[in-house]
């Protein structure tokens, strides 16, 4: 079963592309999206990526989670469901 991830202080230069390529790297990546603004179509500086599986995704977690992305310390952690 695939895991999402929430990804936080993204620089407003990565894209969906950009995000996925970052996360290639530590497995198969089913989906990445940076969320953005309805009205501008700017990044809202954080996105969600979802991972193959767990062990992916905590593989992920371990690698990225503070690590550098285009100039920023991005934050990584496995996505809160929605209420």
């Amino acid at each position: 079963m695939s895991t999402k991830l929430f990804v936080g202080s993204l620089p407003w230069a990565v894209n969906d592309e950009a995000l996925r390529a970052a996360f290639e790297a530590h497995g198969t990546v089913v989906s990445a999206k940076v969320i953005t603004d309805r009205q501008t179509g700017r990044s809202r500086g954080f996105g969600f990526v979802e991972m193959e599986n767990e062990t992916q995704a905590s593989s992920a977690i371990q690698a990225l989670n503070g690590a550098e992305l285009k100039g920023r310390n991005i934050i990584v952690s496995e996505a809160k469901p929605k209420n």
